[in-house]
């Protein structure tokens, strides 16, 4: 009797969905130039000025790599003054009110803002398997989050997950999860040392996550109906304060942590965020919008992560805006391409990495001869802007504002800042990243040979 109901049950549900899909119209289909160019005409731009060539010295809009131009806006928004021109004075002032101010900026005109009903994610583990990592033995469970699509059957999201956690751990751990490309689709050879940071890890007692961003969103501007935004929106395109895909990103990675709430192996108190490049840009945005990543180590974010917008040095706020990376964004910021400059924007990513505050940040680069595209110095000088922030909230700042030689580690503050010799890598910087965050995350001890498992 009960596998009659269930296949009655289940012959509803399936009939359900077939009638949903069979009434609902199909995601559009447009190519990223297609939609860029939609998007300028919602926000009546003609035209937007072109980003910077980074490859060839002989083009007249060369990156600039000269310091004496790369400030031509030099006074930031300050992330202590109120709308109404009020000063900050006390952290209440900051949690209750400037904080949800600079929020709204970065929603509206930044990063887009989440849609108010997003479906749930239910969560499988798809495998697990025991395993060791140099001397260390190691539990990995493969995961798929299921995202509810009920609502619009036609798209279909899965996000990719794994966690590694030391298998005679005592108790829950420390987890750094990284923003990663998914290494199955390369075909080149992985370079030596690639995976490195995981023995690191490992090392200390904690554990790692490996979460694939592009599960969650596709990197590319004709990917903006599927996905979770075209998921959220029926497969019909953005509005202009629509999330783009870093927003889509950070929402995935919170959507781990709720996970890992639910898994007696983690220390969800303690877990924390790693991304390089643009995956370096999601980790400092999930960071900033979910307050219960413990740590990030954003590495090489560049324009769009941790670098001013206002910094006139390698990427600029122009090649975001082009159709190749402004689905990164909100359609609003296409405006400061446009018929705006970047001194019109409300807010800079100093009050990014503020809003991580009081929680620690390390900030990574390379040396400009590799890495000079991201602009470390633009980056330090975010970093040392949202000192302010911190010191009002208790904590410390780097204790600079001097530009350090390469090579130097400021990790004495809640705000780390670390210039690598190598170039478009976080490599160098795990273990400085690892001495800072030890302050801050603490393994348990690990059990005994002869102790029986839970």
């Amino acid at each position: 009797m009960k596998l009659k109901i269930a296949a009655f049950l289940f012959f509803v549900f399936s009939g359900c969905v077939l009638s949903a899909k069979a009434h609902q119209s199909p995601p559009v289909r447009l190519t990223a130039e297609q939609d860029h160019k939609r998007m300028m005409n919602l926000l009546h731009i003609t035209s937007l000025r072109p980003g910077r060539d980074g490859m060839n010295p002989q083009s007249k809009n060369y990156a600039n790599y000269d310091e004496a131009k790369a400030n031509p806006y030099p006074n930031l928004p300050d992330p202590l003054i109120l709308k109404n021109g009020q000063k900050v004075t006390t952290p209440e002032i900051w949690w209750n009110q400037r904080r949800s101010e600079i929020m709204e900026d970065f929603d509206r005109e930044i990063y887009g803002r989440i849609p108010k009903d997003i479906p749930k994610v239910n969560w499988e583990v798809t495998s697990t398997t025991r395993n060791s990592s140099g001397a260390v033995p190691t539990i990995t469970k493969h995961l798929v989050g299921h995202v509810d699509n009920s609502s619009y059957p036609l798209i279909t999201v899965d996000i990719q997950l794994t966690l590694t956690t030391p298998a005679d751990a005592a108790g829950p751990v420390p987890v750094i999860m990284q923003l990663s490309f998914d290494m199955s689709k390369f075909r080149r050879r992985i370079p030596r040392g690639f995976d490195d940071w995981k023995q690191q890890v490992l090392a200390k007692g904690w554990g790692y996550a490996i979460l694939i961003p592009t599960s969650v969103q596709a990197d590319n501007g004709g990917g903006l109906t599927q996905g979770i935004i075209g998921l959220c929106n029926k497969g019909q395109p953005r509005k202009p304060d629509d999330w783009g895909a870093l927003r889509a990103w950070a929402w995935g990675a919170s959507r781990a942590l709720d996970y890992f709430e639910t898994d007696k192996s983690v220390d969800v108190k303690q877990v924390g965020l790693e991304g390089l490049s643009r995956y370096g840009k999601a980790a400092i945005v999930a960071m900033a919008y979910d307050p219960r990543f413990a740590i990030a180590f954003v590495s090489s974010s560049g324009e769009g992560g941790a670098k001013l917008h206002r910094r006139n040095w390698g990427e600029i706020v122009e090649n975001l805006a082009s159709s190749g990376e402004y689905h990164w964004m909100a359609g609003n910021f296409l405006k400061y391409a446009g018929p705006l400059n970047w001194n019109d924007l409300p807010v800079d990513s100093h009050e990014l990495i503020a809003l991580c505050a009081s929680r620690p940040v390390f900030i990574s680069a390379g040396i400009t001869n590799g890495d000079g595209w991201v602009d470390a110095k633009g980056m330090f000088m975010a970093a040392a802007a949202a000192g302010p922030v911190y010191k009002l909230l208790g904590k410390k700042d780097m204790g600079t504002t001097e530009f350090p030689p390469t090579g130097t580690p400021l990790i004495d503050g809640d705000i780390a800042f670390r210039q690598h010799r190598d170039g478009h890598s976080s490599g160098p910087n795990w273990p400085t990243f690892l001495t800072f965050a030890q302050r801050y995350l603490n393994a348990p001890a690990v059990k005994p040979a002869d102790m029986p498992e839970k």
